[in-house]
C-alpha cells in the first residue's frame, strides 16, 4: 500500500449505496482516506487557513497571553514544544478551540473540566466568528460520515445522534509547523481518542504520514486541493469492536519549504456520552486494540482526558497535580 483512497461524497446524494461501501472499506482496510465532494466552497476553506495564518503572525506577547497553561479547560495557546507524545516534544504551535460553555460546577469527574469557556486572542477578533462557523460546517459532515459507516455496517443510520445531541466536546487545533525546524518530530506517532478527524491541511503541507493496520512502512499523505484527510479515532473503533480502525499517524519535519499550516477538526459527543457499540456479526469484531499503556475507554470524557493529561503536562500539573502524577505516558 503506498496511497490512501480519495473517496467522493457527493455519491451521498446519487449512489449512497456506493460510498456507504467505499467509506466502510477506507476506514477497515486504512483508517484514512482524502474527502472531496464535502459542499464547502473555497473561499470557506481560505477564510479558515488566511485566519490561521494571521493568528501566528501576531506578536508573540499576544498569543502568551491566552497560553493553554491558563486554562483548566486544555484550551488557548501552546509555544513551538510545548506539547509532547509520548513523552517526546513535539516541534510546533498551536491554539486549541472547543465549543464554548461554561466551565462545569459541583461534584464529578475529573474530565468535566474538558468544558469551559476559550481563551481568544484580543487582536484578532474575527478568529472566533471563523472557527464557530467551521464547528458548525463540519460537525455537519462529520455526522454524515458516522450514519454512512453505520448503514454500511447494518445498523440504524442514527445509532450515534443521541451521542452527539448535547453538548459535543468537538475540538479544532489551528497549528503552524515551523520551517527550518530543528527536530525531525512534528507529532509523533499516535491515535486520535475522539471519533474521527477532519484535518484541513495547508496546500504545501507535507510530512502527515499513517501506518495502515497490519503494515511496517509509514507511507506520506499529501494534502489533495480542496479536500479532507480524514482518519477514525479510538471511540469508533471501540464503537465497532476493532471493525473500524483508529490508524497510527504522525508528522515527520522535514525542514524544506515555508511553514505549514493545518486544521485538525475532532468531532466527539458528549464528555459523559458513552460510545454506542454496533450489534455487528461475530466475524466482523476482531477486538479493541490491546496496549497496556494505552487504555481505551468507551466514555469518551474519560478517554480524551488521559490523551490530555498526557499531551500538557505542563497544564496538568498546575491545575490537576494529583492526577498528573498518575498519568501513562502515550
Amino acid at each position: 500500500m503506498s496511497t490512501v483512497p480519495v473517496l467522493d461524497m457527493s455519491l451521498l446524494d446519487t449512489d449512497p449505496a456506493r460510498f456507504d461501501a467505499q467509506v466502510r472499506a477506507a476506514a477497515h482496510d486504512v483508517g484514512f482516506f482524502h474527502l472531496t465532494g464535502h459542499g464547502l466552497p473555497r473561499h470557506r476553506i481560505d477564510e479558515v487557513l488566511d485566519t490561521a495564518r494571521a493568528f501566528f503572525a501576531l506578536p508573540q506577547g499576544d498569543k502568551d497571553a491566552i497560553a493553554m497553561l491558563r486554562s483548566p479547560h486544555f484550551r488557548g495557546y501552546t509555544r513551538l514544544g510545548g506539547e509532547r507524545t509520548r513523552g517526546a516534544v513535539d516541534w510546533r504551535e498551536q491554539i486549541d478551540i472547543g465549543r464554548e460553555s461554561p466551565a462545569p460546577s459541583g461534584p464529578g469527574p475529573d474530565w468535566r473540566n474538558l468544558l469551559g469557556p476559550n481563551q481568544w486572542p484580543e487582536r484578532l477578533p474575527r478568529l472566533r466568528a471563523v472557527m464557530e462557523r467551521w464547528d458548525a460546517d463540519l460537525s455537519r459532515i462529520s455526522l454524515a460520515l458516522l450514519r454512512s459507516w453505520a448503514r454500511s455496517l447494518g445498523a440504524d443510520p442514527g445509532v450515534f445522534d443521541d451521542a452527539f445531541a448535547h453538548d459535543p466536546a468537538t475540538l479544532i487545533k489551528v497549528v503552524r509547523y515551523p520551517a527550518g525546524t530543528r527536530t525531525d518530530q512534528g507529532v509523533g506517532a499516535h491515535k486520535d481518542s475522539g471519533v474521527l478527524t477532519l484535518l484541513l491541511a495547508d496546500p504545501s503541507s507535507e510530512g502527515l504520514q499513517v501506518l495502515p493496520p497490519g503494515e511496517r512502512e509509514w507511507i506520506d499523505v499529501p494534502p489533495v486541493p480542496g479536500a479532507f484527510i480524514v482518519n477514525i479515532g479510538e471511540m469508533l473503533e471501540v464503537g465497532t469492536d476493532g471493525y473500524l480502525h483508529a490508524t497510527e499517524h504522525r508528522v515527520v519535519n522535514r525542514g524544506a519549504g515555508g511553514d505549514r499550516i493545518s486544521v485538525p477538526y475532532f468531532f466527539n459527543p458528549s464528555v459523559d456520552a458513552r460510545m454506542p457499540h454496533l450489534p455487528l456479526p461475530a466475524e466482523l469484531r476482531t477486538g479493541v486494540t490491546a496496549d497496556p499503556e494505552n487504555p481505551i475507554f468507551d466514555t469518551y470524557g474519560a478517554n480524551a482526558w488521559k490523551s490530555r493529561l498526557r499531551a500538557h503536562p505542563d497544564v496538568a500539573a498546575r491545575h490537576y497535580p494529583d492526577t498528573a502524577s498518575g498519568a501513562v505516558l502515550s
